[in-house]
């Protein structure tokens, strides 16, 4: 049977690799349990300095998490499979956040939201000038979760709110620039940096980085950064609606046309959960406990159901939202 996730220890550090091509690796939840079990058997074990996961293809990192088999555990009324997924991934994701050893994340490819799990809570995100990162979950009617109402509020300025709301992907240069990667390689280059990572056995870490790690080019962030932390600083999301009509350019109207193409529920669940992860006092354990539950109840909505119907199941694009959802989720904040 082929193996999913690809495990392997060699010359201090131990080395996790992606390879359900078919999937782009989204990860079901066998793929969870695989990681998890590695980074707990490696946690003590003194022959392991380090850890390294990448992807055995250039195209994708990872995908992100399974979302069609949470729909269809959802739909047949399977709420403790649904449950059983999102707590044992966002279990995955604190074990990464904790983890007591380097913890290096190789990004060439596409990395989608829980590849973004698996790859921003560690200490070192590498990526590439193919790299690709997005949360695009209120596009199939779901919040960004697996810790980002966490790790996006503390992005530089708005971008957080900007890229967890609008799902919008950037480019590996916007990635460092804002603080979703530490590091800008090239891709010729990753091979022999892990190589050499390898060779000095997870040892003398940032000085392996800083002779491999690229400036990265000027990013796309770059020219709108004013009119992001403006129109991201909105107390509301109504707020945010009436800042983008009033800055009326170009940007402003694509990023309105993005968001009115989202669920509404969803970009509610979003902006309340990233206000609330924006505190001071939050930590990423209150944050994944909070996201454990709204993701319980999301994945029992009509509009993510549609959502995921459409971007992956029927694949048309052309979801119907549940207008009326949108009271039902609000009181979610109330009680």
């Amino acid at each position: 049977m082929h193996a999913p996730v690809k495990t392997a220890v060699s010359g201090g550090v131990g080395s996790l690799v992606l390879d359900r091509p078919n999937a782009l690796n989204a990860l079901d939840l066998r793929m969870v349990r695989e990681l998890r079990t590695a980074l707990e058997a490696w946690r003590a074990d003194e022959a392991v300095r380090a850890v390294v996961v990448r992807s055995a293809s250039p195209k994708a990192f990872c995908s992100g998490g399974d979302i069609r088999a949470v729909r269809e555990a959802a739909l047949r009324g399977d709420a403790s499979a649904v449950r059983e997924y999102f707590a044992s991934e966002y279990g995955l994701n604190a074990a990464v956040a904790e983890y007591p050893k380097p913890y290096v994340a190789l990004i060439d490819g596409y990395a989608l939201g829980g590849g973004l799990g698996i790859s921003v809570h560690g200490a070192v995100r590498v990526v590439t000038e193919r790299a690709g990162l997005a949360m695009p979950e209120t596009a199939i009617g779901f919040f960004p979760d697996i810790g980002a109402s966490f790790f996006l509020p503390r992005l530089r300025g708005r971008t957080g709110w900007y890229l967890g709301l609008t799902g919008r992907r950037i480019s590996g240069a916007a990635a460092v620039e804002c603080g979703l990667a530490t590091h800008y390689v090239h891709s010729g280059d990753l091979a022999a940096l892990e190589r050499e990572l390898t060779a000095t056995g997870g040892e003398r870490l940032a000085e392996v980085l800083g002779r491999h790690a690229a400036v990265p080019p000027a990013s796309e962030l770059a020219g709108h950064r004013e009119a992001i932390d403006h129109c991201f600083a909105a107390d509301s999301l109504n707020g945010v609606f009436e800042r983008l009509t009033a800055d009326g350019g170009d940007w402003a109207r694509q990023t309105l046309a993005e968001l009115r193409s989202a669920s509404p529920s969803a970009l509610h669940v979003t902006f309340e959960l990233l206000r609330r992860g924006a505190r001071p006092a939050a930590s990423l354990a209150d944050c994944l406990d909070l996201e454990l539950r709204t993701a319980c109840r999301m994945a029992a909505t009509r509009d993510f159901a549609e959502g995921v119907r459409a971007a992956l199941v029927d694949k048309d694009r052309r979801p119907t939202w549940d207008l009326a959802q949108l009271d039902t989720v609000r009181g979610w904040f109330e009680q």
